[in-house]
């Protein structure tokens, strides 16, 4: 799922790492064309994102892959879509997942946090907040479904392993942070990134860098090692 800020972007966003990424590891890519808030508000886009993991797994045969090594992931907002529908697929126990990877996710939308309130040039928190208004569509506190903010679920038992990584400047760093540690309690194998002195998006919007080299890096290594384990 591409990143956006639930408000912008679109599938082909996503290119540049299944162009890595397909080549290294000799996998399939499929990027989700969701609805994008206001217009399209909550459930609206992640029903969206069931829909196209329900499309990869009925149509496996025909694109070539192993229905056992269906996994989900995202950046940014569509790395907190992913942790949704991670949630949601566990829940309704239809469609199986092997792995999700959360790439600075966006998961909490009460920006209670102290870096949350971070003047984070890329993504400030007034940007913030008007991505998950606009995605919410008035809902507010308890209102607010785990869905939809995934940092709100109450059990994150039984959840696919995941890999998640997060600029330590980032604003969403604390919440990813927070997370990933909940995801470590509650049994799922969970490996955290948090990479010294970087802002959010800082893989993409400076590729060319040692850090963002080093984050592709490791993400591909984790990767090609569920590729390997699961099935």
């Amino acid at each position: 799922m591409h990143g956006g800020g639930l408000v912008l972007g679109r599938n082909v966003g996503d290119d540049p790492r299944f162009d890595r990424w397909c080549s290294q590891m000799d996998c399939v890519g499929v990027s989700v064309e969701y609805g994008l808030a206001p217009e399209s508000k909550y459930p609206g886009p992640l029903e969206d994102c069931y829909a196209g993991l329900k499309w990869v797994h009925e149509n496996a045969e025909q694109l070539g892959i192993d229905p056992q090594r269906i996994g989900i992931g995202g950046a940014s907002a569509g790395a907190g879509l992913a942790a949704g529908l991670a949630l949601l697929a566990r829940d309704r126990g239809e469609l199986a997942v092997a792995f999700q990877v959360l790439i600075y996710p966006m998961l909490d939308d009460r920006q209670a946090t102290v870096s949350s309130q971070w003047n984070d040039p890329v993504w400030p928190p007034n940007a913030n907040r008007y991505g998950w208004d606009s995605y919410l569509g008035g809902l507010t506190g308890d209102q607010v479904p785990a869905y939809a903010a995934p940092a709100r679920a109450k059990d994150l038992r039984g959840l696919p392993p995941a890999y998640l990584s997060v600029g330590a400047l980032d604003g969403f760093s604390d919440e990813d942070i927070e997370y990933a540690n909940r995801l470590r309690h509650a049994g799922v194998p969970v490996q955290l990134h948090v990479y010294a002195g970087a802002p959010h998006g800082f893989d993409t919007l400076a590729p060319a860098t040692a850090l963002a080299q080093r984050a592709n890096r490791d993400v591909v290594e984790w990767l090609s090692l569920q590729f390997a384990q699961c099935g």
